[in-house]
């Protein structure tokens, strides 16, 4: 029992998860909270101390790649050092045990894969693997060090390194949208952890699959635009209402 979960959401919760046909997570910044990574748009969150369209744009990445690149080596830094928390674990058993087929997300801390979880759709990309904007080869994170020059650069044509990153200004990778739609129109259930449903595409995940006929799970700290729709919303910390929720399935 969690103390201010009512305990009939979890099990209302497990009981359309082992009723699913087909079940999918969808994932978003507050899910690695409890990892001790800041989510976006809460209140202290990174964009109330930085401005996305200086630090998280593409149009700032080629004006001012330096100032982009400082705030990367931070945020990289602060995920490199997360360990993945209990619910990132009860997704990956949950995969595990074929209660779900996979995980959409939209974090790009490499914390699912981390934690166990192998069918990962990572919607915006991931902070460690990088490529040269111009050349376009690979770059190790390796070779980006502690107090190296900003921006990154190249070492065969001296073009600005960036991440391998979905940043505002710029679409989803077609063969990642592709993908992240095919598994959602397969499936009858997900279950929503962390997200507010703010930001488009992958906001529209839920509500296809609740269109479809199909069963929304959530699981936020606060109430989102997904809570009107969803079959189940249980307000609370995803690390400790998913390895609730996963016991109620043994």
């Amino acid at each position: 029992m969690i103390m201010g979960i009512d305990s009939s959401k979890i099990s209302k919760a497990a009981e359309l998860i082992a009723n699913a046909g087909c079940a999918i997570a969808l994932t978003g910044a507050g899910l690695s909270v409890g990892s001790g990574i800041p989510d976006f748009r809460s209140p202290g969150g990174l964009w109330s101390k930085y401005d996305p369209e200086k630090v998280a744009s593409i149009r700032a990445l080629k004006s001012d790649p330096a100032t982009v690149w400082q705030f990367l080596t931070e945020a990289a830094q602060m995920m490199r050092q997360a360990q993945p928390n209990d619910g990132h674990k009860a997704l990956a058993e949950l995969e595990k045990t074929g209660r779900i087929q996979g995980v959409i997300t939209q974090n790009i801390d490499g914390l699912h894969q981390r934690a166990g979880s192998s069918n990962v759709i990572e919607f915006h990309g991931n902070c460690s693997n990088f490529f040269c904007m111009e050349c376009f080869a690979p770059f190790a994170a390796d070779n980006i060090k502690a107090g190296c020059d900003l921006p990154v650069r190249c070492p065969e044509c001296s073009g600005i390194i960036r991440p391998d990153l979905v940043f505002f200004g710029e679409q989803i990778p077609s063969e990642i949208y592709r993908e992240a739609f095919a598994l959602t129109d397969q499936s009858d259930l997900i279950i929503v952890v962390g997200t507010s449903g703010e930001v488009v595409p992958a906001s529209l995940i839920a509500p296809r699959i609740k269109d479809a006929g199909g069963k929304i799970i959530e699981i936020n700290m606060a109430p989102s635009a997904y809570s009107a729709m969803s079959d189940v919303f249980i307000e609370g910390a995803a690390e400790q209402i998913l390895p609730a929720i996963v016991q109620n399935l043994i």
